[in-house]
């Protein structure tokens, strides 16, 4: 309930700043953020001096429940709205995520904008939540030990589907998306579909757990032969230097330049084909990134993946992914070894 009301607290300094009179939510984990409810069908949180939340008839009874802010039943955008005039508000800030069917219905009746109010507030991590990240990160890598994936004779579509059965016996609500288990010259694809091939060689899993609704995310490639270990130990430096790289007051870019650098260094820039890391919460891919064109400062509680990769088109790909939460410096989440073997 205090983390909350210092989401909220902190949201209506923006909002005060900027001389807006409250924020719309409608994104399901930005309405769990600031209530402690995440809708399963459309929900409008108005944060304002006494936020609230219109939910669906189908949500009253999970709403009331969970939301730690006052709740009520929606019936229609020209009651949400009226309320709302009645009020005296006649701006408004909103998510940049809004549908724009949605925008469509206030647009009309308020002054409107597109605020990062929300990402802001939840690029910095509570002590709280990072617990609950190093769980999901606890679970996803216990349930990967104990698949045994060098042991494994089954097809890509059945290893995937056995870690994921994994992480929810091991405590996991479900996965955090959808698990990539690929390996031969399918593992050039960043993001392979598993088929119903026998595993190959190499092979690539990229998975995570949600624990208490908050993600975690990991990439380990086990490689066979001397090509393979070539490529893996250019991806380890890349991945062991950027983390070490990291420290507040860095912008994020300089971290993906130090990754992209190494592997430049050794010819294989071209076939490093997306950014350095993404930060991630209640949702996998959240702000800031480790990437070419983002000057976010890092800040301590930032929580970001470092997932360094070389992807060889026809022949294999090979991507280490950790995550790390930052203080003074980058604390690498979970203790599974890069080395599988």
């Amino acid at each position: 309930m205090l983390i909350m009301e210092s989401h909220i607290g902190n949201i209506l300094k923006d909002l005060e700043k900027d001389n807006f009179q409250a924020y719309l939510l409608t994104q399901f984990t930005n309405v769990k953020y600031i209530s402690g409810y995440k809708p399963t069908s459309f929900a409008f949180c108005i944060i304002k001096e006494n936020p609230i939340i219109y939910a669906s008839g189908m949500d009253m009874e999970l709403a009331n429940r969970d939301s730690a802010i006052e709740v009520k039943k929606y019936e229609s955008y020209n009651v949400m709205i009226d309320e709302l005039k009645k009020e005296g508000i006649k701006n408004l800030a909103i998510e940049p995520s809004l549908p724009f069917s949605t925008y469509v219905k206030f647009r009309d009746d308020f002054e409107i904008d597109s605020k990062t109010y929300i990402d802001k507030q939840r690029m910095i991590k509570m002590p709280s939540e990072i617990e609950k990240i190093a769980k999901a990160t606890e679970i996803a890598q216990k349930s990967f030990l104990d698949l045994d994936i060098l042991n494994n004779s089954g097809t890509e579509k059945e290893v995937s589907f056995d870690l994921v059965r994994l992480m929810i016996e091991n405590g996991a609500s479900k996965e955090s998306f959808d698990t990539i288990v690929t390996s031969g010259a399918a593992s050039s694809l960043p993001h392979a579909i598993p088929g119903d091939k026998k595993l190959d060689q190499p092979i690539l899993i990229d998975w995570g757990a949600i624990y208490e609704g908050y993600c975690s995310d990991n990439t380990r490639t086990m490689v066979y032969t001397e090509r393979q270990q070539e490529i893996w130990d250019i991806v380890a430096e890349a991945h062991d230097k950027a983390i070490n790289a990291i420290k507040p007051g860095l912008k994020c870019c300089e971290i993906d330049k130090v990754a992209r650098d190494i592997i430049e260094d050794y010819g294989y820039g071209d076939k490093f084909i997306h950014s350095t890391g993404h930060s991630l919460g209640l949702d996998i891919h959240e702000t800031p990134g480790f990437s070419l064109r983002d000057d976010t400062i890092i800040e301590e509680g930032m929580v970001i993946t470092v997932e360094p990769g070389i992807y060889l088109e026809g022949e294999f790909g090979v991507r280490l992914e950790d995550t790390v939460s930052i203080s003074k410096r980058a604390n690498v989440i979970g203790d599974l070894p890069l080395m599988i073997n």
